[in-house]
């Protein structure tokens, strides 16, 4: 990947957007960032980018809440195979046409889904036997597209969790994916020092985006934001997914 000013100021662009949204909603620094790099640069190199900013962004928000002892042992299966399967999914990013395929598909369903908003809750007694499928499938769509929206975001918002809880919890299931990313990554030769250095850069736009989004939060619906965030999702995932098929 060619590194140039043009490239870092729309990458920091990207990242300071994708931390805004992250910090008024408590995710998406991923499926903002992927939507804006991946119509610039190939799959491969936007996904080697997301790992650091999207690691320490997570790694932040998980450390801000109550109960992070008690999640870990609720979402222990899930944790591990969403690592596993960012780890196993970083494998297929050396089809950049297959991969941006996948991401858009990705994105129109993730804004389609939000957008119709269906309310359904898994009972108690199928969360355990549920969360390493959960775990394995979202962990393998974020190793190939640097996305673990679907199934992970559904899923996690029909455990009855509370606003605090699920904030937290995205945090943490989030750091999961990252870890195994970054992991297949370096073994995969993937994290180069030029990418390295610039996922490094990306953090600063990123923790001010994140900063920033937490004060709107404080200000606004998150609702009314979130709405429009699920219109572009679908609007740029159509997008993506038309061009990777024609």
């Amino acid at each position: 990947m060619l590194i140039t000013p043009l490239t870092l100021s729309v990458i920091g662009m990207a990242f300071m957007l994708a931390g805004m949204v992250k910090g008024v909603i408590g995710m998406g620094l991923p499926t903002v960032a992927m939507s804006v790099l991946g119509l610039l640069m190939g799959t491969p190199e936007a996904v080697a980018l997301l790992a650091l900013p999207t690691l320490v962004t997570n790694t932040w928000q998980l450390l801000g809440g109550p109960g992070l002892g008690r999640l870990l042992r609720r979402f222990a299966p899930l944790l591990a195979t969403l690592a596993a399967g960012g780890f196993l999914g970083s494998t297929m990013l050396a089809d950049a046409g297959f991969a941006g395929g996948i991401l858009g598909a990705v994105l129109a369903v993730y804004g389609a889904f939000g957008l119709l908003a269906p309310q359904f809750h898994v009972p108690p007694r199928l969360e355990r036997p549920l969360a390493p499928v959960v775990g394995l499938l979202s962990g393998l769509l974020y190793g190939s597209t640097g996305l673990a929206v679907i199934p992970l975001i559904p899923y996690m918002g029909s455990l009855k969790l509370d606003k605090e809880e699920l904030i937290q919890a995205f945090g943490l299931t989030f750091s999961a994916c990252a870890i195994g990313l970054t992991l297949g990554l370096m073994m995969g030769g993937r994290m180069q020092m030029s990418v390295t250095w610039t996922s490094l850069l990306a953090l600063l736009p990123a923790m001010a985006g994140m900063m920033l989004g937490q004060r709107i939060r404080h200000r606004m619906q998150p609702d009314t934001f979130r709405r429009f965030f699920l219109i572009w999702m679908l609007v740029i995932g159509s997008y993506m997914l038309i061009k990777a098929v024609l």
